[in-house]
């Protein structure tokens, strides 16, 4: 291969190329867009780099480039075949002498290069005089399309007087061009709007503080920002995009009084913790960097205070410790209001506090009188007599009038009978001498009223304490039952005994014991005082006898340190008990009972003898009359109860007429036979006789109970079901039989009453009595 005629061709071809950089027809635009042409030479063939720009017009077939083989001989006998991505229909070839042409618009973003092959035959024999080759078609961007801010909008904090150069935001704008060739997609960044306070940096889209600002002053500021592609160049394509930059509060501002002088007032009658007033601070700054603390200064700290309500951001005023008119009538205190939370970049501006002066008066009113204590102790002896003077209670109007007061004692009825006052000078007395033992304190309350205003009253409380005097004796603290064995030997201990003392001793009580005097020589028992409080009784000789003595009583004598000393005497009652080597309490007790009862042990047990035979008496007795109550029948009453059928037709009541023929009753149709009653003459003797012992086994009784079951069988007028028949036996009664006419078939003239002369004395007026009637009626 001739490689130096194929380098000259390939000059020749560059200088026929339609638009190169030299040629004088080209624009800088297009210049722009191509390449340096590179010399290639691959198996024979020989072309230069093709590239399409993208956006050309498809009206008009646009060249790329040529492809030319070493062997075309210029004689027409070659021919080229372009084959391929979008061969024949985005690209052509000339197949005379290889130039490739694009026919239809392109676009670099949807596609950036084509790939094709080129093939060179013979016309003559159709046969390739090269291989067949690939080679890529690249497209050249240009400037299509804008720049875009896809993120916005765009809002941004930055604190106030921030230094200059300070970063506030970025904002980044996008361009669909090639970066890697021109300037299409070389962005620029520039600042339309927001000067002279921001800055933006050209490159990167940084935007800064130009200047120092205070949030007081403005505190939203608007920044236009403008993305130019191109490099700002004419013909460049440009966005904007609008940033709100707020500026965040700093605390940089001190609380401010805007009144150097408040003027408050109080009533001396307003209780502690009142709210005296209000002040406020204002402060430029917003949230916390506006929170502040008030104080007082001075000594008026001890009667106001001062507290932050942290919402109105407020000082109040309140009363720490009541005021009075009469003592001082104006206060002048000094409030200070300081920054809570303080920045130390700012504290070369100033201190952050302000101070102001607050005037409060006094204003007087009507006080209640005033006792010169809260609380009075007062004493006085219990041995005081009616009338003693206890103390003295003092109250004076506070205000400037002075109006008298009147005292009184309030708070318990009982106490106004113990103590009285003087409602003028207040001297408490008693009414009643009193007793510590009962109640050693009294607590009472005590009023002064204005005599001219009642409604202003004041207490105090007076306790009173009952000095105690030595005036109770002391006696033993309980009942001691002492015991001693016939047995027993001297000097043996079988008691310890104590005292006990009402009174109070202000320097303890102690005791002595001892036996009265005229004990002491002739006595079984002797008294040792232990010097502790207690003594011990011991014997005084050996062996006691119970039939001789059943009962000692020891006086002893007690006697107090009080002053004066008092003494007592105390009877201890000592038995004598019959006692083994164990002394058997309970025996000794038993004893001593029937002792103190006069009986001896034969005369009790025939007591309770007497007692168990009574109870028994008194058993029998209940058991027979329970026996008398029970039915001879039970057993028949329980079968009847098993077979009992109950029905509930209760009837109408009484206004039913219809539910039952109460008539059916009351006529003597229905009505039982009336048996004539039997001649009790003839039977009178067997029949008195009979009834001594009438009893459930009798043939009287029998009889009775047929009698009367044959009755209820017979009678129409027992009720349509089973029926429970009860009746009460009384015996065969006297010898006289019944007395009454009610069941009687016979009249009177017809009954004669000469038996009746025949009963003996008892009967002898009855007999009278009905002989002289019979005469009446004859």
């Amino acid at each position: 291969m001739n490689y130096s005629a194929l380098f000259s061709l390939v000059l020749m071809l560059v200088q026929l190329w339609p638009c190169t950089p030299s040629a004088q027809n080209c624009s800088a635009q297009n210049t722009d867009k191509f390449f340096t042409a590179v010399r290639r030479v691959k198996r024979g063939w020989v072309w230069e780099p093709l590239f399409a720009t993208e956006e050309q017009t498809s009206m008009v077939p646009v060249y790329v480039g040529q492809l030319k083989s070493d062997l075309d001989k210029q004689d027409g006998n070659l021919k080229y075949i372009l084959t391929g991505e979008g061969a024949g229909s985005i690209f052509t070839i000339d197949e005379n002498n290889g130039k490739i042409y694009v026919k239809k618009k392109l676009d670099r973003e949807k596609k950036p290069f084509y790939t094709l092959r080129a093939q060179a035959i013979n016309r003559s024999t159709q046969l390739p005089v090269e291989p067949e080759s690939e080679f890529i078609i690249k497209v050249r961007d240009v400037n299509d399309h804008e720049p875009q801010f896809l993120d916005g909008p765009f809002v941004a904090t930055v604190p106030e007087m921030s230094p200059e150069g300070t970063s506030v935001t970025q904002v980044t704008a996008t361009d669909g061009d090639d970066p890697s060739y021109g300037n299409s997609a070389r962005l620029l960044y520039s600042l339309i709007q927001g000067q002279p306070y921001f800055s933006v940096e050209p490159k990167t889209g940084v935007i800064r503080m130009a200047s120092q600002m205070d949030r007081e002053t403005k505190d939203q500021y608007l920044v236009i920002i403008q993305a130019k592609d191109m490099v700002g160049q004419a013909g460049a394509f440009s966005a904007t995009a609008t940033v709100t930059i707020n500026l965040s509060d700093v605390n940089d501002n001190p609380p401010k009084f805007p009144q150097r002088l408040y003027y408050m007032s109080i009533s001396e009658e307003a209780p502690v913790g009142t709210i005296v007033g209000k002040i406020f601070a204002e402060d430029s700054d917003i949230g916390e960097n506006a929170a502040m603390n008030y104080f007082i200064e001075g000594d008026s700290s001890d009667v106001f205070d001062i507290i932050t309500n942290n919402e109105t951001q407020e000082g109040i005023i309140i009363l720490k410790k009541q005021v009075d008119y009469e003592t001082k009538r104006r206060y002048s205190i000094q409030a200070k209001a300081i920054n809570r939370y303080i920045d130390d970049r700012f504290l070369e501006e100033g201190p952050f506090e302000d101070k102001t002066i607050v005037k409060i008066n006094v204003e007087d009113a009507d006080e209640p009188p005033v006792f010169t204590l809260e609380n009075y102790m007062m004493e006085i002896a219990e041995a005081a007599v009616s009338g003693s003077l206890v103390g003295t209670v003092t109250a004076r109007d506070p205000d400037d009038d002075d109006c008298p007061v009147r005292y009184s004692i309030v708070h318990g009825m009982h106490l106004k009978r113990l103590f009285i006052i003087n409602e003028h000078n207040g001297t408490i007395v008693t009414t009643k001498p009193l007793d510590r033992e009962i109640s050693s304190w009294h607590n009472i309350t005590v009023t002064a009223t204005e005599t001219r205003n009642p409604e202003k009253i004041s207490e105090a409380n007076v306790y009173i304490q009952v000095l105690d005097i030595n005036d109770h004796a002391p006696e033993f603290p309980k009942y001691y039952e002492t015991f001693v064995c016939e047995n027993a030997v001297s000097g043996q201990l079988i008691q310890s005994i104590s005292a006990v003392d009402q009174d109070d001793s202000a320097e303890g009580h102690h005791f002595y014991f001892s036996l009265a005097q005229e004990d002491t020589n002739n006595s079984h028992f002797t008294v040792k005082d232990n010097q502790d409080n207690t003594a011990g009784i011991f014997t005084a000789k050996s062996g006691f006898r119970r039939q001789e003595q059943f009962f000692f009583y020891l006086p002893i004598i007690i006697l107090d340190n009080g002053t004066p000393p008092l003494t007592s005497t105390n009877t201890l009652t000592i038995t004598v008990c019959d006692c083994d080597t164990e002394v058997n309490t309970f025996y000794c007790r038993y004893e001593a009972f029937l002792y103190a009862m006069g009986l001896s042990t034969e005369a009790l047990v025939a007591v309770l003898a007497c007692i168990l035979i009574l109870l028994v008496f008194f058993l029998a007795i209940v058991a027979i009359r329970q026996q008398k109550k029970k039915s001879p029948f039970s057993e028949k009453m329980e079968e009847f109860g098993e077979n009992i059928v109950r029905y509930d037709d209760e009837g109408g009541g009484e206004e039913d007429t219809e539910a039952f023929d109460i008539s059916a009753l009351r006529t003597r149709t229905v009505m039982r036979t009336q048996r004539p009653r039997k001649k009790v003459t003839r039977e009178i003797h067997s029949l008195y006789r009979q009834s001594l012992q009438v009893g459930p086994d009798s043939a009287i009784f029998r009889q009775f109970i047929s009698e009367k079951l044959e009755e209820a069988n017979t009678d129409p007028s027992v009720p349509p079901y089973d029926s429970l028949q009860t009746y009460a036996f009384e015996g065969a009664g006297s010898l006289a039989g019944s007395l009454s006419s009610l069941d009687s078939n016979t009249s009177d003239v017809d009954q004669s009453y000469d038996y009746l002369t025949d009963w003996g004395p008892h009967f002898k007026q009855l007999a009278g009595m009905y002989t002289s009637h019979r005469g009446m009626e004859d």
